[in-house]
């Protein structure tokens, strides 16, 4: 595919101008981040993984009836997503204390809380995404009442759902953060759908029988094989085959 316009450069994405008006293409980099973009580096081949496990994630969250941004993989690192709307708040479900939450209550690490809890963070970089609540969403006009509840209703829905893959594969979901965006159709009408990605970059992910960490929290406290570690959800998911290299899961993308 040709490169067209760059429009936007994040931590972990580029985005181009699509090949259809309403359409964007992602470029998925292997450049790491973390603490706010205080501690950075390179995860060899994260981009091409992390590209094709959200892909995974998202087609069967379609299936299950959650709309999302994504259409579909273009190639190794890119995939083709619908433009949208980005809501500026970061919803994060929790369902055994880990991160921030441990810092802050002082709840010891794995300890698993009797009920999943959402939180909401205002994703401001330069404010270091400060927690807020649903008030300060509704006041400030970040999202509605509606939205709110729309969003809410799919995160408990991709919880649940999620944590029924990873643990079909012997995976605890720990928490993981998602982002909402909005999609104008046509007579004006607004839908809420799923944005970003779902991968080990924004998931905390436990192996059940170990209690190894499988995610970023790896490069965050330089527990080293963060590469390995993205490899082995892959093959899990069997996006990976066993002993195969980062090119076999291009797959018939174009």
């Amino acid at each position: 595919m040709a490169r067209r316009r760059q429009l936007y450069e994040g931590k972990a994405k580029v985005l181009f101008e699509g090949p259809e008006p309403g359409t964007l293409v992602a470029h998925f980099k292997d450049d790491a981040t973390a603490f706010n973009n205080q501690k950075r580096g390179t995860i060899t081949g994260k981009g091409v993984l992390n590209n094709r496990i959200s892909e995974f994630l998202m087609l069967r969250l379609h299936e299950i009836g959650i709309p999302t941004h994504f259409i579909r993989r273009l190639n190794m690192r890119e995939q083709l997503i619908r433009e949208v709307e980005i809501i500026p708040i970061e919803v994060v479900v929790r369902n055994v204390a880990a991160g921030s939450m441990t810092k802050r209550l002082g709840v010891p690490e794995g300890t698993a809380l009797p009920r999943s809890i959402v939180e909401f963070y205002y994703k401001n970089d330069e404010l270091g995404d400060p927690m807020i609540t649903e008030e300060h969403i509704t006041a400030f006009g970040w999202a509605s009442p509606q939205d709110i509840d729309d969003f809410l209703a799919m995160t408990l829905r991709i919880n649940d759902f999620l944590t029924g893959v990873f643990l079909g594969i012997g995976i605890k979901l720990i928490d993981f953060k998602l982002e909402f965006g909005r999609i104008y159709d046509e007579n004006g009408d607004v839908r809420i759908v799923l944005a970003d990605e779902i991968s080990p970059d924004n998931c905390r992910l436990w192996d059940i029988a170990t209690g190894e960490k499988m995610d970023k929290d790896r490069f965050r406290r330089d527990l080293g094989n963060v590469e390995g570690a993205y490899q082995e959800v892959a093959r899990r998911l069997g996006i990976l085959p066993e002993g195969a290299s980062l090119e076999a899961i291009d797959g018939d993308a174009e």
